[in-house]
Parts: C-alpha cells; sequence; structure tokens
C-alpha cells in the first residue's frame, strides 16, 4: 500500500498565514459588513512599476509572433537578466558574483523551501533564528530532519533566540551547528545585522564547517548605508553562504513571481568523508529535473527593474511603504510601545504585553485589523504583533486611528 509521510504529522498546524486567513474567514462571515484592513501578511498593493509593465507588454507581443516566440527557456534564467542582476545587485557592490552564479526562480519562498533537498537526511545540526520564518523550520520537518514538536519548538533544531535584548539579532552559537538559516532585514522582527554581526556568522561558518542560508529578500528597504544588503559583501562569505533574493517587494511581484538564488561556484559543503562537494552542480541538477524556469515576460520585466526607470519607480514604490511604517512606528510609540524594525524594513514587531494570539483576536474584532501574531514565528515571538506597511497611507492612517482608539 502507498504511504503518507509520516513527517507531516509532526507540523504543529496549519501554515501560519492559513490559520490567519481561516479566523479572518470566520470574522468576516459573523460581520459581513465589517471594512477590514490588512496589515497581516507582507503582500503589497501598489501596481507594479510602469517600466516592468511596458516590458512585459512587450515581450508578449513577442509570443505572439513566429519569428520571436521562445518555448521553453533556460531553467537557471535568461543571460539578460542574470548578466543584470550581478551587476546591479552585487559587483556595483563590490560583491564578487557572476551572472552564472546567479538562478532565476519563481520566488524566495519557494527556493528557501527547496534548497533543503541538497542535504543529507538526517545527521547533520540545523540553526534557526527565533522567531523565525515559518518556511525554514517546516521543510526540514517535513524532510524528517527533526523531532516531535515539544512547547512551540522541535526536537534536533537548535534556536537562536532573538530578543530585545540582543536587537533580534542572535549571536552565533556556541557548539556545532552544521546549517545555519539567517534573514536580514528579519521577517518577522524588522531587524538588521551589521557588518560586523555577519562577519561574525561568516566567520563561524568557515571554522565550523557550516553552511549559511542567506534570506535578503527585503534588502530593497534598507536605507541606513552602513548595513550591508548583502551577505557577500562580508569576505569570505563565498565559500560559505547561499543568498536568496525576491522582486517580490523590491518590485511588486508577489502575483507576478519572480525572484533569484545565489550559489557562488566555490560555494560548498561536504561528503561523509570529509571531501568538499560543490552546491552550485547540485542546485542546477535539482533545478534542471524539478524547474522549467520562469516565463519570458516575467523575466523580460524583472530586467525592467534594473533599468534606469525602474529603479526609480520602485524606489518611489519602497519607499511609500517605508512612509506607512514610519506612521505605525511613531504612532505606537506614542502609545507606549517599544518597537522594533519600520526604518529599515516593511515590517514592525512590539511587545503587547499579553498572548499574541489573544492581541491578534483583539484587534481584528475590536479595531477590524488584520495583523500577524508573534506567537507564529516561535516561542520567543509570544507576546508580539507584527504590523506590515504594506497597504494605501489613508488605510494605513485608519487603521492605526482605529487601534490607537482601544489601546
Amino acid at each position: 500500500m502507498i504511504l503518507a509521510n509520516p513527517h507531516f504529522a509532526k507540523i504543529q498546524a496549519s501554515y501560519l498565514f492559513s490559520t490567519i486567513a481561516a479566523r479572518v474567514r470566520e470574522f468576516s462571515a459573523a460581520h459581513p459588513d465589517a471594512r477590514l484592513i490588512r496589515l497581516g501578511i507582507g503582500d503589497v498593493t501598489r501596481a507594479l512599476p510602469p517600466a516592468c509593465v511596458e516590458a512585459m507588454q512587450k515581450a508578449v507581443g513577442e509570443m505572439g509572433a513566429d519569428a520571436t516566440f521562445r518555448g521553453y527557456g533556460p531553467e537557471f534564467g535568461y543571460d539578460f537578466l542574470r548578466e543584470t542582476i550581478a551587476k546591479a545587485d552585487f559587483q556595483s557592490r563590490g560583491a564578487d558574483i557572476q551572472a552564472d552564479e546567479i538562478f532565476v526562480s519563481d520566488g524566495a519562498k519557494c527556493d528557501t523551501g527547496n534548497f533543503q533537498e541538497l542535504f543529507a537526511a538526517g545527521g547533520f545540526t540545523i540553526g534557526v533564528p527565533d522567531p523565525v520564518y515559518p518556511v525554514y523550520v517546516d521543510t526540514n520537518v517535513m524532510a524528517g530532519r527533526t523531532g516531535a514538536a515539544a512547547d512551540g519548538r522541535y526536537a534536533g533544531l537548535v534556536y537562536l533566540e532573538s530578543d530585545e535584548a540582543n536587537g533580534f539579532v542572535p549571536a552565533p552559537p556556541e557548539g556545532q551547528v552544521d546549517l545555519l538559516y539567517l534573514c536580514f532585514p528579519n521577517n518577522p522582527t524588522g531587524a538588521t545585522a551589521t557588518r560586523e554581526q555577519l562577519a561574525a556568522f561568516v566567520d563561524y561558518a568557515h571554522e565550523h564547517k557550516a553552511l549559511i542560508l542567506f534570506d535578503a529578500a527585503y534588502e530593497a528597504f534598507i536605507r541606513d548605508e552602513s548595513i550591508p544588503h548583502s551577505i557577500y559583501e562580508i569576505p569570505g562569505a563565498r565559500e560559505v553562504a547561499v543568498e536568496f533574493r525576491s522582486l517580490s517587494k523590491t518590485a511588486g511581484f508577489t502575483g507576478t513571481r519572480c525572484g533569484y538564488t545565489v550559489v557562488p561556484r566555490d560555494c560548498r559543503v561536504f561528503a561523509e568523508d570529509g571531501s568538499k562537494v560543490l552546491l552550485a552542480p547540485l542546485w542546477q541538477r535539482r533545478m534542471s529535473t524539478k524547474f522549467n524556469g520562469v516565463s519570458y515576460p516575467v523575466q523580460r520585466a524583472a530586467e525592467a527593474v534594473f533599468s534606469e526607470a525602474g529603479r526609480r519607480q520602485c524606489r518611489e514604490l519602497v519607499d511609500g511603504y517605508l512612509a506607512n511604517a514610519k506612521l505605525i512606528r511613531e504612532r505606537l510609540q506614542a502609545k507606549g510601545f517599544k518597537t522594533t524594525g519600520g526604518d529599515n524594513s516593511p515590517y514592525i514587531w512590539f511587545n503587547t504585553g499579553m498572548d499574541s494570539w489573544a492581541f491578534f483576536d483583539k484587534l481584528l474584532n475590536e479595531a477590524q485589523v488584520v495583523t500577524t501574531p508573534g506567537a507564529g514565528f516561535g516561542r520567543c515571538g509570544n507576546g508580539y504583533i507584527r504590523i506590515s506597511a504594506f497597504n494605501s497611507m489613508q488605510n494605513v492612517a485608519t487603521a492605526l486611528d482605529r487601534i490607537c482608539s482601544i489601546l
């Protein structure tokens, strides 16, 4: 008989945002006239930049003529996009990343979840921040690399605790950890890491023969020039780090779907006998087996993100969301809440002083505002709420008036 994967049964509950959606649906059914304002899931609300729309429309036109039609594209991305990304996102910042080290995909969420397929089924230690983006944990649970969950944590994982004392930026672990997940600017806390803090992780990875999976999906929100946009700005990172990027928040591609992963050609893991194994060929093999590439029109739209007009338009989009974040941060601080994020990140994280799901329900029922409970991101998130800046300024202002009126 065909057997189910038993490790799915260990997952504590449904995916966090599915649980939120279910609660919101229940509330909406009971209150059909309620005007909900959604500041929960990090989904953009502004239209695609005109430069991207124009490029996509032109590419669609090419697909409508035999002479310019394109069928299967290269699994790793068209050269025109890979070369543009290498120059614009990395070489311009002094990071030595080449076009053939960039792998275009349908988004960072998929890649961060899929990348763990390159590693052994077990026999190594995984470190995750707490609070943490749930995909990092859940995909390793599904793969059978953890034990059962107890008190909100899985046996077999090392949790790098993040709290107000360390500014929600954990230090490298004390003992041996083989695979480290990092996300900066952080989802959910909005915290950012300095060069010195990232360098400490790079040094740790070299010393312990570890690998860093670095999620930089929100780098476009960094405005502090002292904060690195890429881990490859840190010397020595090429050998020990893989980086994930997304155009979802940079250019509003949440529904268009395009991101990319950087796997330097000298990035390594190890075989059982201790010999080095290069990661790039493994990722190439995995992608060519399971992925047919991002569509040509979407990749042309992605290329336009890096044009002069596209850069200007994307910055305007991001600046608008950062203005929302600034307003959220200031209004909450005026109410006496201590906040993290919102300056180099679209997320504001604050301590509610009560159970985070109870606070989520309070905001939903009394203010008709959807947020994200911190407990959904790990034990260290209990008592916190994440508010997203992804909405119109008018809706954000209205939501804050409602929230402040009940606090």
